[in-house]
């Protein structure tokens, strides 16, 4: 009788949670394209458009120093039940606010910093249920499975999305996603996350909510490997989004706003971004994850970004995508597995959420410099006589959107010169050896 009503536990309760996770990001995804859709037809303003975007991200940044030192205090399965539940009530509100013919734009402001809020505990808590719950065997494996379930949502929610709008309409689909929410909360209901024990130091010591959310940056900083290789993603999360920014009105631009063309490339991005997570997901990534990390920019760079830049026509485009977002999956599931097996799991709501802000503190502001560079600096200058067209001109053409273009023929080069720096600096080229895994015989002196 106890086999048949224990819980799933280990790989098989990742699985349960993964498609609960996956079916819930369907959801989330066909609202969050139902309701651009919305503001765009009431605003016309792609300024409404980013301040969504900008509310829906900032507190994850914000916060997340704060909510790691929680998510180390708390279960990490209530937690992520919770940051679940947050977002369902969210739409809740939303679809109540549609149908009574009271929606504002400002609503959508309000409810994104709120999911966005709970959201910042999710990305640790998961991170730091899975490290207890797989063999270390099967981090790099699980990173590209999660990875694969984003990328399949990017490619199934806008096709979904803009069928079920005609046959049900936004009520419809926010109703979809509020069910799919309660399928993630089901998933994890069903199944056994191990709450990992305190070290004795942290039993005698017990520190304030203010002190742990500090802690997160003293372990890193005390750590040059893990800073090194954090300040790598710093690099690389600045020059990614400013190029990817620019995607929309590069091709746009290009092909006299053909707006099937900008869709055939932007479903590439999470074609690859499917192929890359199968990828790693089937090979499990490199025995020396430092070299999944390392390489997988340097490629993304070259023979990614630095493609779609060069090419003037849709299938380089296609290419240049594909590549890059398959070799960005082999780099993010590289580098959750090294700091999953270096950091002890109940320390890693503290430091995956720092760890996740530094990384990710960059990228607001690639978002904001992307159009100034754009419309002020780059595309002038590649016009017929610009200052930049007899240098670069044989590279990438003059005229409309050659700019663009060169832009993302640098942004490919200096990612691909932050994976070389990457290997030049030994402390991070060697980080598998400098820092020692977890185990319980090094729990004391990871404490710092």
């Amino acid at each position: 009788m106890t086999n048949i009503t224990r819980r799933p536990a280990g790989m098989r309760a990742f699985l349960v949670i993964w498609f609960g996770q996956l079916i819930s990001m369907l959801g989330s995804g066909m609202t969050r394209f139902a309701l651009t859709i919305w503001a765009w037809q009431e605003t016309q303003s792609a300024t409404a458009l980013a301040l969504v975007a900008f509310f829906s991200f900032a507190p994850m940044v914000i916060l997340s120093p704060v909510a790691g030192a929680l998510v180390d205090r708390w279960p990490r399965k209530l937690v992520m039940m919770a940051s679940d539940l947050a977002a369902g009530l969210s739409t809740v509100v939303l679809l109540i606010l549609y149908s009574t013919g009271n929606l504002e734009i400002w609503h959508l402001y309000v409810a994104g910093a709120f999911a966005a809020t709970f959201e910042s505990f999710q990305f640790p808590a998961y991170s730091a249920a899975i490290t207890t719950m797989v063999d270390k065997s099967q981090y790099a494996r699980t990173s590209g499975m999660i990875g694969m379930a984003d990328a399949a949502s990017g490619i199934l929610t806008p096709a979904l999305a803009g069928l079920l709008l005609v046959v049900i309409g936004i009520n419809g689909v926010m109703v979809i996603d509020i069910v799919t929410f309660v399928f993630a909360i089901g998933a994890l209901l069903f199944v056994h996350i191990p709450q990992p024990e305190p070290s004795a130091a942290e039993d005698e010591k017990p520190s304030s909510l203010w002190r742990d959310s500090f802690f997160g940056f003293r372990h890193i900083f005390q750590r040059p490997s893990l800073l090194g290789l954090q300040l790598v993603f710093l690099g690389v999360n600045l020059a990614s989004p400013l190029a990817f920014t620019l995607l929309p009105p590069f091709v746009l631009t290009r092909t006299d706003d053909n707006s099937v063309a900008l869709g055939i490339v932007q479903a590439t991005l999470s074609v690859g971004g499917l192929a890359g997570g199968l990828l790693i997901s089937a090979w499990g990534g490199p025995k020396q994850r430092i070299h999944g990390v390392l390489t997988g920019m340097i490629v993304s760079g070259l023979f990614g970004i630095a493609v779609i830049g060069l090419g003037r026509t849709l299938p380089l485009w296609v290419v240049g995508a594909f590549v890059t977002f398959v070799a960005m999956q082999v780099v993010n599931a590289s580098n959750q597995a090294i700091w999953q097996s270096k950091i002890p799991p109940h320390l890693q709501g503290r430091v995956f959420s720092v760890r996740r802000m530094i990384a990710q503190i960059s990228a607001p502001l690639a978002v904001l410099l992307a159009g100034p560079l754009a419309d002020r600096v780059f595309e002038p200058a590649m016009m017929p006589g610009g200052i930049l067209a007899g240098i670069f001109g044989g590279l990438v053409g003059t005229g409309p959107g050659a700019g663009m273009a060169l832009i993302f023929v640098f942004m490919g080069i200096f990612t691909s010169i932050v994976g070389l720096i990457g290997y030049l600096v030994a402390a991070v080229r060697r980080v598998e050896e400098l820092i020692p895994d977890h185990t319980p015989d090094v729990v004391e002196q990871a404490l710092g």
